[in-house]
């Protein structure tokens, strides 16, 4: 069964075990039109059941690293997914920062889960990994992303042109980032 390394009120944020991929399976299928516009072109292959299985054993590994970490939201029965939060391109020496990315649900929208899961998750990078800087970045039609980031305290930080190939095409980003409160001067 997962691995929960953060609870909160209303989910468990946990690492996957190979066990898991029929639940990430699921999430993924029930969920492939909903992320489509938000997400890079997905190749048939990617919802195979050996593809999940890969993508859980590589986030296992990215953990024991610490050069990424792959959380999954699951329900506090451990038995849905209700999205995903990951941190990933974990950078040490002078930068201390990583890029996060996350994910819900189209059956659990609207309800603050994601936000509930960002301020928890964003705690344990900084408090626990002690990273200094979290970057987070969202197509501009991307409201609901928009707002959560700015609920739980990103700053946007710039606009890129042509940054990522979502849906097929290049978009551009709006560039945010949060800062380790523990790191800014004058606190």
């Amino acid at each position: 069964m997962s691995i929960t390394i953060i609870e909160t009120q209303r989910i468990n944020l946990a690492l996957l075990v190979p066990d898991d991929q029929p639940l990430l399976a699921q999430y993924y299928a029930i969920n492939k039109e909903h992320l489509a516009p938000w997400e890079p072109l997905r190749e048939p292959e990617y919802f195979s059941e050996a593809e999940t299985l890969l993508r859980i054993k590589s986030a296992l590994l990215a953990f024991k690293q610490q050069s990424a970490f792959h959380f999954t939201l699951l329900n506090k029965n451990n038995d849905e997914v209700l999205g995903v939060c990951n941190f990933s391109n974990v950078a040490r020496g002078p930068l201390q920062a990583c890029h996060l990315g996350y994910a819900i649900s189209i059956k659990h929208q609207g309800k603050g889960l994601m936000q509930e899961a960002l301020l928890a998750a964003t705690d344990y990078t900084f408090n626990t990994l002690k990273l200094h800087r979290i970057m987070a970045n969202y197509i501009p039609e991307n409201i609901r992303s928009a707002k959560v980031l700015e609920k739980i305290g990103f700053k946007k930080e710039g606009y890129s042109p042509s940054y990522l190939k979502i849906a097929g095409k290049w978009q551009d980003h709006v560039l945010t980032a949060l800062i380790n409160p523990a790191d800014i001067k004058g606190d």
